[in-house]
């Protein structure tokens, strides 16, 4: 019998690989998605254009982080063996912007998904997933970043994904519930939101290589981060919840590379000169930055039987590519 699995912010970057992954593992994947005016769900089209009758794979349901009887009734109604908690309001920069959001969502969110569990009666059967972020390193401790540094938030959503770790932890370690936490660095891919600056970059780079767009506007070009693909990343979460007993653990690479590093690589890769095209906005600078990430993927190498297989160069460039092929209608 095919395992049920549920996902959070599964109109997401990492939801939509997830989904495409268990789909592929056999599982009946089901997902929560907010009600609203307009339909977004770009990332997801491609798995529901052939979902009918008795091949049907993905199941869509309304509900939200911040209504926990829906919560209650779903869990109930679906008795998940599997739930990955991956829908957030996920932009660090925004954050400083609507904090008792941010807050609500992926702080208090977390908590009322972990509450769920209990009140629907599976937490003896289910196995959780919650996605952390190396953006609680903040002001890094130690570097390179593993399970055991400890955390400096330097954003409300940095204080938000903190809350829903420890609440995590607290919920394995009180009720006994088999819930993992997966603190990713920065992971990147040609689904990955058009206000991030790593898909900024390559959508601008593609944009000023076919003559539509001149400059790119950017903050802080000097700061460091781990940057690995998400569709190997959600491989990860998955072999989280498939070992004998839950654990943290950290998906990175182990190198880090600064906004420079990646304009280099995506322009690069159309013969271009980014420091032809790239402004400074001092709108898009943090209130507090976030200077340098770097994960130690040690753990999750020897346990999960996962390493990360693309880097830096070649995901800027499969962006690039994507994004190129996308503008011509070629993709």
């Amino acid at each position: 019998m095919a395992k049920i699995a549920l996902i959070t912010g599964i109109t997401g970057q990492d939801g939509s690989y997830l989904a495409d992954l268990l789909i592929e593992k056999g599982y009946h994947v089901h997902g929560i998605v907010r009600r609203s005016s307009s339909m977004n769900r770009a990332r997801i089209d491609h798995l529901q254009r052939h979902e009918h009758g008795a091949d049907q794979r993905l199941w869509l349901h309304y509900g939200d982080l911040a209504d926990s009887v829906s919560l209650v009734k779903l869990l109930y109604q679906l008795q998940p063996d599997e739930i990955y908690n991956l829908a957030a309001q996920s932009h660090v920069r925004v954050s400083f912007d609507i904090p008792e959001y941010t807050a609500d969502i992926v702080g208090v969110g977390a908590g009322r998904i972990l509450e769920a569990i209990i009140e629907s009666g599976i937490g003896k059967k289910v196995r959780f997933y919650q996605a952390s972020s190396s953006e609680m390193f903040g002001k890094v401790q130690a570097v390179p970043q593993t399970e055991t540094t400890p955390f400096y938030p330097r954003s409300p959503y940095a204080c938000a994904k903190l809350m829903a770790h420890w609440l995590t932890i607290n919920y394995r370690e009180s009720y006994n519930l088999y819930a993992c936490s997966g603190i990713l660095f920065n992971h990147e891919s040609p689904r990955r939101g058009e206000s991030f600056v790593t898909r900024k970059i390559t959508i601008a780079a593609a944009r000023i290589k076919a003559g539509r767009q001149k400059d790119l506007y950017l903050g802080n070009l000097d700061s460091k981060r781990d940057w690995g693909y998400a569709k190997e990343y959600v491989e990860g979460m998955w072999r989280m919840l498939q070992q004998e007993q839950p654990g943290d653990y950290v998906l990175a690479t182990n190198e880090t590379h600064t906004i420079r590093d990646f304009l280099d690589a995506a322009f690069s890769r159309l013969n271009l000169d980014w420091h032809d095209h790239v402004k400074f906005d001092e709108r898009l600078l943090r209130p507090a930055e976030v200077d340098l990430l770097i994960g130690d993927y040690a753990k999750a190498k020897r346990e999960l039987g996962w390493e990360p297989q693309t880097r830096m160069q070649a995901l800027a460039e499969l962006m690039v590519d994507a994004d190129r092929a996308a503008l011509s209608g070629t993709s």
